[in-house]
């Protein structure tokens, strides 16, 4: 349940079109559902956020991340587990009706029943082909939230023209996600070519010292770009969800839409005269 079913079902109710009855019966999982005794299942947390709970897959097992996406998918938002392993998926997609593993971001997706409201653009950089898994995980998750995707990939700075290439894509969009393992210094130079919200992704990839990703963690956190915000080590996904938020207040858009849809739209302001404006303005009417 998101925003925009909530209003939906609140205009049906005011028009006649449903019952009193029958929408208490939609709402009675709100805001949370007991499942098989081992999780709870937060149905409103994107009324509440604008982002819908979502699995996290590596240390459930595969009948525990069934039951719960079944009981999520069931209003037709559609579902979203994370760090699924391949056996554990198939288990999955066997279970759940509707629902693909997606083996590069080791992701179960149960698609939404409805097409999305898109809102927004979210590019995904990723420095090197090993990189791969993280930002996809990023991406699959953007989208899944409503947004548009641009992936941009293999543009690290030891080809640097390789990025240059792509920087009227880069600028296009209303958030960017950058991810780099290695030293990671990707994100310092595409924070120093865009003006564009962007959140850093440092990886696990990397030889020795590279220490399973605190490296580029490291460079990251001590930029000398301003303004680039940092995620944990290899969290595509987090990375995704504030990307998407910034994206859809990019188009007036706010908090609570859920699956990337039913924000209000902002107004701009316009700004109040300056006395000075204002003095000419009446000599001029008289």
């Amino acid at each position: 349940m998101d925003r925009t079913r909530l209003a939906e079902l609140l205009r049906r109710v005011r028009r006649g079109d449903v019952t009193v009855d029958v929408a208490v019966d939609e709402l009675v999982t709100l805001p949370f559902e007991a499942i098989g005794g081992v999780a709870v299942v937060d149905h409103h947390r994107a009324v509440r956020t604008g982002i819908p709970e979502v699995v996290y897959g590596e240390s459930k097992t595969a009948a525990q991340i069934a039951e719960v996406l079944k009981a999520l998918a069931r209003d037709g938002s559609g579902a979203l587990a994370t760090r699924v392993d391949p056996a554990k998926g198939a288990d999955v997609v066997e279970r759940v009706r509707a629902a693909e593993y997606l083996a590069l971001p080791r992701l179960v997706r149960v698609a939404p029943r409805r097409p999305l409201e898109l809102h927004g653009t979210v590019g995904v950089v990723c420095a090197g082909t090993s990189d791969l898994p993280v930002a996809e995980e990023a991406a699959v998750t953007a989208e899944f939230l409503g947004c548009r995707v641009v992936r941009i990939h293999d543009v690290g700075v030891a080809g640097l023209h390789r990025l240059l290439a792509r920087l009227p894509d880069l600028r296009a969009t209303d958030a960017l996600v950058v991810v780099a393992g290695m030293e990671g210094a990707l994100p310092s130079v595409v924070a120093g070519l865009c003006a564009v919200p962007m959140i850093a992704v440092p990886t696990s990839v990397g030889y020795g010292v590279s220490a399973g990703g605190l490296a580029a963690l490291a460079t990251m956190l001590s930029s000398c770009a301003a303004g680039v915000s940092v995620v944990n080590i290899d969290n595509g996904f987090g990375a995704a969800v504030a990307a998407a938020r910034i994206a859809r207040l990019a188009h007036g858009g706010r908090g609570g839409g859920g699956g990337g849809g039913g924000g209000s739209k902002s107004r701009a302001r316009r700004p109040s005269p300056s006395p000075a404006t204002a003095t000419a303005k009446a000599k001029r009417k008289r």
